[in-house]
């Protein structure tokens, strides 16, 4: 049985070919390609469940974000525009992120639970928070985060 995002990927796929949508077409197809990949990789295929799943697209939005950075300080803003417009289809499928004072509080919660202190602390903080930000927010930002308060 495939995980509930995988499902729903299915069946957004289905209305965007219906609808003619190439963009989302496009960028549905290249997630459930990486969903497949991810399920046969490893000693066995395996079913992923919505967690694995959700780990997928969040690295896929990643990919589209990071790609359109590149194009854009390489002077190509039209494959940047797409990029960007891949990775809006997938913000569809990603809990809603942490803004700036959420993740500061999380980060303050952690390091309080942790008693970590200095920057070697930081690895202690990091397995209190992650389970509790669990995809809500890039990891660049809340290691950074993290780094304020125990610097």
């Amino acid at each position: 049985m495939a995980s509930e995002l995988e499902q729903r990927l299915r069946s957004d796929l289905t209305t965007a070919m219906r609808g003619r949508d190439e963009v989302t077409t496009a960028t549905l197809r290249m997630t459930l390609a990486a969903l497949a990949t991810e399920a046969v990789s490893g000693k066995s295929a395996r079913e992923l469940d919505d967690k694995e799943a959700l780990a997928v697209v969040t690295r896929e939005a990643k990919k589209r974000r990071e790609a359109a950075d590149a194009f854009t300080s390489a002077g190509r803003p039209e494959l940047a525009a797409r990029e960007q417009a891949e990775g809006e289809v997938l913000a569809r499928y990603l809990p809603a992120q942490l803004s700036d004072a959420e993740l500061a509080e999380l980060v303050a919660a952690a390091v309080a639970e942790s008693g970590a202190q200095g920057p070697k602390g930081m690895g202690a903080v990091m397995k209190v928070l992650n389970p509790r930000i669990a995809g809500r927010a890039e990891g660049g930002r809340v290691a950074a985060e993290v780094r304020k308060q125990l610097g």
